[in-house]
């Protein structure tokens, strides 16, 4: 929570008190329905909360923006974005139920009124949205193809619209087929050991009505 605090010095006592609950929030609900795995549980903020708020060093959402978490599991990095920019509408999907009943209790102990949270398959999803953000549920291109309709045509960011996805390791062949697709590696950002090999993929997607 301190170098949460450290990386984010301008946060509202709300948000720090909703960041201070995400720990017990966590622990509790993990001990009903296992969506976090132990030794991350004990490294929440670093592994998971720090890890999701990397897009935040990327893009500053706006307000009235519409962001779609695709396979947020527990609420990652859904959560967190959600309590950073609590004017940004954020719907969080993901296809296994257990996963979005902790997301739904997590998000309703916090009081998070900009969450929106939907237990299906993306590809059943209508709607466009400014941002399609996730944590590495797939390759790049079974993703593109996962959300190449899901878009907003007119974009209110200093990026185009399109995927923020965050990556591990090289993404030199993975990316091969994305010449727009820029990589921004979060050991720019945070000086944890951690974040060494963490990057946030930056792809932009046309808009296809």
């Amino acid at each position: 929570m301190e170098s949460l605090l450290d990386y984010f010095p301008h946060l509202s006592d709300i948000q720090k008190q909703q960041f201070a609950q995400l720990q017990e929030l966590y622990k509790d609900w993990n001990l009903k329905i296992n969506v976090v795995s132990r030794k991350d549980i004990d490294e929440l903020y670093l592994r998971h909360v720090l890890h999701s708020l990397g897009i935040a060093k990327i893009v500053q959402f706006q307000p009235k923006a519409k962001i779609l978490d695709v396979g947020t599991g527990g609420g990652f990095p859904g959560i967190p974005l959600a309590i950073l920019f609590p004017e940004t509408h954020f719907h969080l999907v993901d296809s296994i139920g257990k996963k979005i009943k902790v997301v739904e209790e997590v998000s309703r102990g916090l009081d998070l009124q900009n969450v929106k949270i939907t237990n299906a398959r993306v590809e059943t999803l209508s709607g466009q949205y400014d941002f399609i953000i996730s944590r590495a549920v797939a390759q790049m291109d079974t993703f593109v193809h996962w959300v190449d309709k899901r878009v907003a045509k007119k974009s209110i960011h200093n990026l185009k619209n399109g995927i923020l996805y965050l990556k591990g390791g090289d993404l030199t062949e993975e990316l091969s087929s994305f010449p727009k697709a820029t990589i921004f590696p979060l050991q720019d950002y945070f000086s944890e050991a951690f974040f060494e090999t963490k990057s946030v993929v930056h792809l932009p997607l046309k808009y296809k009505g």
